[in-house]
């Protein structure tokens, strides 16, 4: 079996329909597309594994957990800061992270799911 159609035929109606949903949502889809490059980087998916798995917590906590340099830690904290995927708060001289919403959190435990039954499958 190929995998590619060996005749260029394509249905007008779904075409016409998906393509104005696509260009009406292109923003989002920036957004999700950035999200998930940031999610990519083994380093950010540990990080944000982490995150995941308690309220919150200080840069330190996260640079032992991933068994990193705090300067590397903040790198990657701070990347997925500006794209939405985690928040800061400053208490003192320590930084405290947390992931920004249950949707983060949901997206991660899926993602963890299905990486799970693709290994099991093979």
């Amino acid at each position: 079996m190929t995998d590619r159609c060996e005749v260029f035929k394509f249905d007008e109606g779904k075409v016409n329909k998906l393509t104005s949903l696509i260009e009406n949502q292109q923003k989002e889809i920036v957004q999700v597309a950035n999200l998930f490059k940031a999610l990519s980087d083994e380093t950010r998916m540990k990080i944000a594994y982490a995150l995941s798995q308690e309220v919150e917590l200080c840069v330190c906590d996260v640079a032992t957990i991933i068994g990193a340099t705090t300067a590397t830690t903040s790198h990657h904290l701070r990347h997925l800061r500006n794209i939405g995927l985690a928040k800061s708060r400053k208490e003192g001289k320590l930084v405290f992270y947390s992931l920004d919403d249950d949707h983060v959190r949901i997206l991660i435990e899926t993602g963890l799911v299905h990486g799970k039954e693709t290994i099991e499958r093979g």
